[in-house]
Formats: C-alpha cells, sequence, structure tokens
C-alpha cells in the first residue's frame, strides 16, 4: 500500500483546520445577520430587546471567533511551509488582515459607528494567541508555539514576555468584549477606552524598546514586524478618543463652585491623593536613576537590596524605569497640580490614561521579577519581600483610584463656565 507524502497530509491537515475554521465563521455570521434581520423588522414595543439580542449575539460572536485562533496555531505549528522567518512574518500579517475582512463582513448588516469596533475585535483574536504563548511557555500547555519560540519571537519567553501575554490574553480580552459590548449598546466607553490605550501603548513601548536595547537584540526574526499594528493603532485609538467629546455632566453649580472653594485641607480624600503622589514620585525618580547606574549609594543599595530585578540584562525593567522617568513623573507631577488647581477638566481624561498604563507595568514588573525563568540572584531577598510587594502595589493601585475618584465626583475638575442651565442646575464640562 502506498503512503501519502507528507507534504499531503500536512495540505491536508491545512485544509481542514481551515474548513473548521471557516464554519465556525459561517455559522456565527449566519446568527448575527438573523439577529439583526430581526432587530430591523421588528416593530413595536418588542423591538428594543430584539435589538439587545442582537448587540448580545455581537459580542459572543466576537468572543467565539477569537478561539479559532488555536485553529490557526495549531495547522501553523503542523505545516513545515508555516515555520520559516519570513512565513511566519506573512502569515501573520496575512492572519490579521484576514480576520479584519471576516470581521467586517460579519458586522456589515449592523456596522458600528465607531471604527475602533474592529481594532477591539481583531485584538481579541490576538488575545487568545498570548495567552497561548504564557501557557506553553509555563509549560501548561503544548503543541502550539513550538515554531514560535524558535524563529519567530524567542523573547516571548523571558519572564517579562509571559507577564505581558497573561495580562493582555485576560485583562486585555475582558476590555476588548466589554468595549464591544459598550458599543453596540450605544452606552459610553470612552473612560475605558481610554485605560485600554494607556494600558497597551505602555505594554508594547517597553516590550519592544526592551528587546532592541537588552539581551535579546541579536534574537529579532521577521516576526518582530509583526507587533508594528499593536504600537501603531493604540496611538491612533488614544488620540480618538481624547478627540471624541466627554460625556456631558450634569451637576448643580453650586456644588461645583462649594467644593472648586475648598482648600486642599479641607478635601482629605485628595490630601491623602497628594500626599500619595508625591511618595510615588520619589520613587519613580529612586528607579530611574538607579537602572541609569547612578553611583550614589541610596541607589545602588536599593537595586542590591530591594529590587535586584532592576538589573535583568534582558532590558525589559530598565526600559521600564525610563518610560516611567520620563514621561509618568512628569504627569503625576501634573496630577498633583490639578488636586490644588480647580477646574482642571483634563484630569477626567488624562488620570484614566496612566493609570492604565502604569497598573500594566506594575503587573509585568511585579510578575517578572518573581517568575522561575528570572534568574535567582535576580529576585527580592526574602528579607525585603513584603515590603516591596507592597510598595509596588500601592504604585499600581494609587493611580487607579486616583482615576476613580476624579471620574466618580468630577465637580472640583469641571470647567467654571457653565454651558448649559435649567432649574438651578448647569451642565459643566
Amino acid at each position: 500500500m502506498r503512503l501519502w507524502p507528507k507534504a499531503a497530509l500536512d495540505w491536508l491537515s491545512y485544509e481542514v483546520h481551515s474548513s473548521i475554521i471557516l464554519l465556525i465563521l459561517q455559522r456565527a455570521h449566519g446568527r448575527f445577520k438573523s439577529a439583526t434581520k430581526s432587530c430591523q423588522q421588528t416593530p413595536g414595543p418588542n423591538r428594543g430587546a430584539d435589538c439587545c439580542s442582537g448587540k448580545m449575539v455581537q459580542e459572543i460572536c466576537v468572543f467565539f471567533f477569537s478561539f479559532t485562533a488555536l485553529g490557526v496555531l495549531h495547522v501553523m505549528n503542523t505545516v513545515p511551509a508555516f515555520q520559516e522567518p519570513t512565513a511566519i512574518m506573512q502569515t501573520g500579517f496575512g492572519v490579521l488582515l484576514i480576520v479584519f475582512i471576516l470581521i467586517y463582513l460579519a458586522s456589515r448588516y449592523n456596522p458600528p459607528k465607531d471604527p475602533l469596533f474592529y481594532v477591539f475585535a481583531v485584538f481579541s483574536f490576538t488575545c487568545v494567541i498570548d495567552i497561548v504563548s504564557a501557557l506553553e511557555h509555563d509549560g501548561y500547555i503544548s503543541g502550539f508555539m513550538d515554531f514560535y519560540r524558535k524563529v519567530g519571537e524567542p523573547y516571548l519567553g523571558s519572564a517579562y514576555a509571559i507577564m505581558m501575554c497573561y495580562w493582555d490574553g485576560i485583562v486585555h480580552f475582558i476590555m476588548y468584549l466589554v468595549l464591544i459590548r459598550r458599543m453596540s449598546g450605544r452606552k459610553p466607553y470612552r473612560n475605558l477606552g481610554l485605560f485600554w490605550a494607556g494600558s497597551l501603548l505602555a505594554n508594547m513601548v517597553v516590550f519592544l524598546l526592551g528587546i532592541i536595547v537588552g539581551k535579546y537584540g541579536s534574537e529579532i526574526y521577521p516576526a518582530f514586524w509583526i507587533n508594528m499594528p499593536f504600537l501603531l493603532l493604540p496611538i491612533w485609538g488614544a488620540v480618538r478618543l481624547f478627540q471624541k467629546p466627554r460625556e456631558l455632566l450634569v451637576v448643580a453649580a453650586s456644588k461645583a463652585e462649594r467644593e472648586q472653594k475648598k482648600v486642599l485641607i479641607w478635601r482629605p480624600l485628595d490630601l491623602i491623593l497628594v500626599i500619595y503622589l508625591l511618595g510615588i514620585m520619589v520613587l519613580t525618580l529612586l528607579r530611574g536613576l538607579a537602572v541609569l547606574d547612578c553611583p550614589v549609594e541610596v541607589f545602588t543599595s536599593y537595586v542590591n537590596e530591594y529590587e535586584p530585578y532592576l538589573k535583568d540584562p534582558a532590558g525589559f525593567p530598565k526600559v521600564m524605569m525610563l518610560v516611567l522617568l520620563f514621561h509618568a513623573l512628569p504627569l503625576l507631577g501634573a496630577f498633583v497640580y490639578g488636586l490644588i488647581t480647580p477646574g482642571c477638566t483634563w484630569m477626567l481624561d488624562w488620570t484614566m490614561y496612566v493609570a492604565g498604563a502604569i497598573v500594566q507595568t506594575q503587573w509585568c514588573h511585579v510578575g517578572a521579577s518573581l517568575h522561575p525563568r528570572t534568574a535567582e540572584a535576580l529576585h527580592t531577598p526574602e528579607s525585603t519581600l513584603l515590603p516591596v510587594l507592597l510598595l509596588n502595589l500601592l504604585y499600581a493601585l494609587g493611580p487607579l483610584l486616583l482615576a476613580l475618584r476624579c471620574t466618580g465626583d468630577p465637580a472640583y475638575f469641571l470647567s467654571t463656565a457653565p454651558v448649559g442651565q435649567h432649574n438651578n442646575e448647569k451642565k459643566w464640562s
């Protein structure tokens, strides 16, 4: 009996998995199409309920379609033709383009008003790839990313990149689904979008610069360029979200005026936040100068006794501390000014953006410093582990609490010029 050539078996495997992917998409597309038509054709009071059902289908379709990434990874890990460095890059860009086209076709019956919808939907697909990468590098699964670890992006096996992939595969994935849901439901999503933009942009800046300047700089393959859309699209998204009109807040004029007349000492929460911001500004400066090898004893002692991970040759912690030093530090200083000076409406946006950036970077920093793939000599000593963890936890949560304070009770930050009035209340922006 004549056996099939290996190339034929590889091609058969490719065709089978491609058919499965198309079948899943076709079923999701058909369900979305029928739900949308039902929404459009249903008259009277039941129309709203059917429309909500259609929106839920849109979200569910994106969720299930994202998991077709597993089939793509399996095919690429099985078919040798996909495992050459240049072929990996070409396939990566091709898959992103095909995913965008399919999502565009699937949503044409109920097109989104904001093109960011397509960004969130496509990035949801890549979130599944990231969580698979993290799980495979940590040894929980196998058979999906073997080829990619060798000639794709070998730096994904670093402790920092693994923690980054966990964040993207879990936190960003949830955010994308929530954002899509809110877009479909015509609900506000600007604040969550700013948090996402800050998170992903900080993620990619540290990741890409760390690869170039660290020990992985000599292991850059063509697949490195697949990361460019994940750097450029968040920049475009952030600009778009900042330019998007803020939802008008209706605040009693008397309340806004009363809050803005209070000095800092009579606003205890703001006073605590100012003290906190000054504290993390000192820590940001300390760690930034420490990674620059400042010879002053306090900086060398901090690195050796508290956070030796800052010396990791992978380069990610050094880049992160420099990004925080030159970008986050001025913004933290601006937030102190915004808490002291009334009417700083930009606080409502920038605090949310910076919160996303700092929470994401702290997750990767702390997680990587504790990860088994980090050399034992770079782990925080047990004698100082608890205070270092608490310090980093405060560093991460403080900006988030500040953002929630600004958006939850914005009267102090609203403009003093009313844009509308009704029954002793004014719209402040």
